[in-house]
């Protein structure tokens, strides 16, 4: 039976990241080798920078304790697993879930980025991408709003007031701190960090998310007008197929499969928190596209619409995310059930944690702890209690 096998499967998932104290491995953590930062002519060129997180993310091989970079904590990831933990609760209410939940709670207030006056949290590591750099902890839009959308999956456990008053200032962070582009019908979109002006619309759609979220909590109309704007700076870009790319930069023209879930989850979540059912032919076109162009016959998941390789486990943990969110996982339970026996049957490892990436010729079986164990914990938790008997 489906649900026993994934039930099965989160528990020896969670077993691990217990052992594990929830401390990991990211694949863009390269930057915080000791090693590399002990070089610093070499250390101060974009390209690399680049090709030392590239080296990491890609080799099939752990060189990270030859390089001197430590397993950390990072906030998303522990945003991930507060929201894992809430929905396990509520599956199965008991005192070692809540004592889990406390300490990740404990661990996203340590963890804030500071230096901001708003509640914000950036990754645990030093980033170079193509578009910008970034030191730790420099807050992003994206680790942000997951962090606190934890917070309120929590406060709609407890009611606790602290937690919505957090993610009312993540809000503010939203609104305040970032940088903004505005199109010619006066539309905005987000930027991904305070220091960049990059478009991506995943990341702009999930501040209208959090956004339109404490809207329906406090019926501030600004932060509902916010959030409108932004969802249709971005579905001003969708294609006549219905596909994203990734955003408008030149070399961020590609469409993937969980980025493109992502903004599918977000567009359902806008029109949930504010009864703006305007975009529902949008979210239609996006979700035919999705379902239709990255999963193989047997369930793999798709990193491209026209192309396999690599596998990567965060496609495969998004479907059961994005399904839930639009209330399509009943209608869809033949592919969830494919990719699912697929995925834990090919990516688990018998220790209990998932492999990052398999691609045509090998298998990266390094365990990442945001991008592997958070996700799959956070997929499963969703499947398993929307199926609860």
């Amino acid at each position: 039976m489906l649900y026993d096998k994934i039930y099965n499967s989160f528990i020896k998932l969670a077993d691990y990241c217990e052992s594990e104290s929830f401390k990991g491995y990211d694949p863009y953590d390269g930057l915080n080798s000791t090693l590399f930062k002990k070089i610093p002519v070499v250390n101060k060129f974009k390209l690399i920078r680049l090709c030392w997180i590239q080296f990491f993310k890609k080799s099939p091989f752990n060189f990270r304790n030859i390089a001197f970079i430590k397993s950390e904590y990072n906030p998303k990831a522990m945003g991930l697993f507060l929201s894992s933990y809430c929905n396990w609760y509520k599956l199965s209410p008991d005192k070692s879930k809540l004592d889990k939940i406390d300490f990740f709670l404990e661990k996203i207030i340590s963890l804030k980025s500071n230096q901001y006056s708003n509640s914000c949290w950036g990754y645990n590591f030093d980033w170079q991408s193509r578009a910008f750099y970034q030191p730790a902890y420099t807050p992003n839009i994206v680790t942000s709003c997951f962090v606190a959308n934890s917070l309120l999956d929590l406060y709609d456990l407890n009611g606790n007031d602290n937690l919505l008053i957090e993610a009312r200032s993540t809000c503010n962070f939203i609104l305040y701190d970032l940088n903004k582009t505005t199109d010619d019908k006066g539309d905005i979109a987000f930027s991904y960090t305070p220091l960049d002006n990059s478009i991506v619309f995943n990341a702009s759609l999930l501040g209208a998310r959090l956004l339109a979220r404490v809207f329906s909590k406090t019926k501030e109309e600004k932060l509902m007008k916010s959030a409108q704007s932004a969802v249709k700076f971005c579905c001003s870009y969708q294609k006549n197929n219905g596909a994203w790319n990734y955003g408008t930069l030149p070399f961020h023209q590609w469409e993937d499969n969980f980025h493109t879930g992502y903004n599918l989850e977000c567009i359902a979540d806008y029109m949930y928190y504010t009864k703006d059912y305007s975009f529902d032919q949008n979210l239609s076109n996006g979700f035919n596209y999705y379902i239709c162009n990255f999963f193989r016959n047997d369930g793999a998941p798709k990193y491209y619409s026209n192309s396999l390789y690599p596998i990567d486990i965060h496609s495969s943990s998004q479907l059961v995310i994005t399904l839930c969110k639009l209330n399509k996982i009943e209608s869809e339970i033949i592919l969830v059930g494919k990719l699912m026996n697929w995925t834990i049957d090919n990516m688990q490892s018998d220790k209990g944690f998932f492999y990052y990436q398999k691609k045509k010729w090998f298998t990266i079986k390094i365990s990442y702890m945001r991008w592997s164990q958070a996700w799959m914990m956070l997929s499963m938790s969703h499947y398993l209690t929307h199926f609860k008997n």
